[in-house]
């Protein structure tokens, strides 16, 4: 569904976006949230064992997941390689046996870590190509019981991009994320919500959207009348109070490996 990504350009907007993404990115800070409640509903121990967390970037979920937990091993993974030095502030001090950073594209990571207990990820699988090859490949490194737990994106999120033309990503339905279990993983929990944000213009929209690197879908250049006339319509279809609105859909998703 999503093989048209191009991973470089998702690689270079997102480098660029590093220092400034925990300062902007917060609903990805809830649902990061958010995610490690899930994995404590779902019965993760103080201890987590072999913990496996692949677009790490900089490091929002792995500083909450530590600061309640500990680990016997940590394998942190990011399509940017610069990503390693925020991962190691945010273990710094914390209770983890061994610490291993894997840059690279995950889909091709080979081997995955091995014998994991928890395997996490906060608002990367949409820019995954091929997700159930992926988990394919991931149970098979799943110790039996292990969780997987991740959010994405639905299908009514940054809908206001979209509808104006410009590029956006092809989400999947929560029905659709719920498969890519397939038979090897157990639907443990899913939800999603619609989160509304506003922002005083249009131009502070596209700013916060390159802060966080999430425009990694077009390397289009707009001419200035292309964008001034995106600034226009945008105020006409979406006021929000004072401003705009822009609309965000998190999918939360908790798999646990089945025992055979």
């Amino acid at each position: 569904m999503s093989a048209g990504i191009d991973k470089q350009l998702v690689r270079r907007r997102f480098r660029r976006a590093l220092p400034t993404y925990a300062g902007h990115a917060e609903v990805q800070r809830r649902m990061a949230a958010r995610l490690v409640a899930m994995i404590e509903s779902a019965g993760a121990a103080p201890s987590l064992g072999r913990v496996f967390e692949f677009g790490c970037g900089s490091a929002m979920l792995t500083s909450m997941l530590f600061e309640r937990h500990s680990a016997e091993a940590f394998y942190a993974n990011d399509l940017v390689a610069e990503s390693r030095v925020f991962v190691e502030a945010a273990v710094s001090g914390r209770e983890i046996g061994r610490l291993e950073f894997l840059p690279g594209d995950v889909e091709r990571l080979d081997p995955l870590p091995a014998n994991l207990d928890l395997a996490v990820s906060n608002a990367t699988l949409q820019w995954l190509h091929e997700p159930a090859l992926f988990f394919e490949r991931l149970s098979a490194s799943m110790r039996p019981g292990g969780l997987v737990a991740f959010s994405t994106f639905g299908a009514q999120n940054m809908r206001e991009i979209a509808t104006l033309g410009e590029a956006a990503l092809p989400y999947r339905s929560i029905g659709e994320v719920a498969a890519l279990g397939g038979t090897a993983f157990e639907v443990v929990a899913i939800e999603e919500e619609i989160v509304r944000q506003e922002f005083e213009t249009p131009e502070a929209v596209l700013r916060h959207i390159r802060a966080t690197g999430v425009n990694g879908v077009s390397s289009r250049a707009w001419t200035r009348s292309h964008y001034l006339d995106f600034l226009r319509r945008y105020r006409a279809a979406y006021p929000a109070g004072s401003g705009v609105a822009l609309t965000w859909h998190p999918v939360y998703c908790c798999f646990r490996r089945k025992e055979s």
